[in-house]
């Protein structure tokens, strides 16, 4: 294949530039009281996300002029290596617990989280897998199975930590990859009752899991419990107004909220910007994934459109699940928003793929 002779997608680096900024002001904004009050020093969420954003900007500028398709050939060593992984961290006395989950590898405060990792490896060797077996992936047997194989047991070490929100956004763009690549619908639609089956039996099993579906139902029937961070998040959202209390100005970063910088930094955001901030900011991700999906189609081989197609579908299906638990849409699970919400492994990793998929942006027809 030629070499890259365009530039990279402008619309893409600048929306992702656009979001990264307002990122790191709201981790500030929102983690500065937390930060005070458990290390005496309020910049210290915000200088690790700046750290986070460094290393993740110089993969980034690696990757995008990186040609895509060498991931093709690491994407097996890729796959096996985060499988690995995710076998480590469920290992008692290895893996450390962080928000109840044992999704951690690491020391002190500093850590990854392999999941992350296999977001991205997954919709790697997807892309290869599907783009080499385009022919068969309308069979079942031979074409379907063996991809949804490799994604169930992925799911299932994940779901071993547990962590369904990680879960939930590999499968979602993993499956967004398989449809792109020819899967048929019917197929698809009889593997989702399934599923939901199995998704049912994974919500029964655990008490936990449950009282958030019911707390999503009604928060106020447990306001202190299961429902606290629903009604917290609703009564950021609500005193924002059109225009916001101000940046700076949020009362629910003051120990109501909890954890105001990660899974809920929407709240903060539209509590202190208003609906025209929280507009803003999703019109931002409507642009990426906008772009990112032109690339999809315009890219010039089946690698690095089903590649494209993935990068994106992990953008969009956790920027949808986020947003959606934040103003009461979805059940509360564990998923940040992509570029905006502090920490280090998804912020770096996001950055990572984004740069891989404006490689593709280069080759566009």
């Amino acid at each position: 294949m030629a070499k890259a002779r365009s530039a990279p997608d402008v619309f893409m680096i600048a929306s992702i530039a656009l979001i990264l900024a307002i990122g790191i002001v709201m981790v500030y904004s929102a983690s500065a009281v937390l930060a005070f009050h458990e290390f005496g020093d309020k910049f210290y969420y915000v200088k690790r996300q700046l750290l986070f954003a460094a290393l993740g900007i110089g993969a980034m500028i690696f990757t995008m002029n990186t040609d895509y398709w060498i991931w093709k050939k690491w994407a097996k060593l890729g796959l096996l290596v985060c499988f690995g992984l995710l076998v480590i961290v469920i290992v008692p006395g290895i893996g450390v617990v962080r928000g109840g989950a044992r999704s951690w590898l690491g020391i002190g405060s500093f850590g990854i989280q392999p999941s992350e990792f296999m977001k991205l490896a997954m919709v790697i060797f997807l892309a290869k897998l599907l783009a080499e077996r385009q022919q068969q992936v309308t069979q079942f047997a031979r074409g379907l199975l063996p991809p949804l194989g490799l994604l169930g047991l992925a799911f299932g070490l994940i779901m071993l930590q547990p962590d369904l929100g990680t879960g939930a956004v590999m499968c979602g763009a993993s499956l967004l990859v398989i449809y792109v690549a020819g899967a048929r619908l019917s197929h698809l639609a009889s593997l989702a009752a399934v599923g939901l089956a199995g998704l049912a039996g994974l919500i029964l099993a655990a008490p936990y899991r449950l009282q958030r579906i019911t707390a999503f139902l009604d928060p106020w029937q447990d306001p202190l419990g299961a429902g606290y961070q629903s009604i917290q998040s609703l009564y950021a959202i609500g005193p924002g107004g059109l225009v916001g209390l101000g940046l700076g100005m949020s009362r629910q970063k003051y120990s109501y909220l909890p954890e105001p910088q990660t899974d809920f930094i929407f709240s903060i955001l539209a509590e202190e910007l208003g609906f025209i901030g929280g507009a803003a900011v999703i019109l931002l991700f409507l642009i990426l994934i906008w772009r990112g999906m032109k690339t999809a189609v315009a890219a010039p081989d089946a690698f690095g459109s089903l590649l494209a197609t993935g990068i994106v579908g992990i953008i969009g299906v956790q920027v949808l699940i986020n947003i959606g638990v934040v103003i009461g849409l979805m059940p509360v699970t564990g998923i940040t928003l992509p570029l905006v919400s502090y920490g280090g492994s998804s912020l770096t990793l996001l950055l990572t793929a984004l740069g891989i998929l404006l490689n593709i942006s280069r080759y566009s027809r």
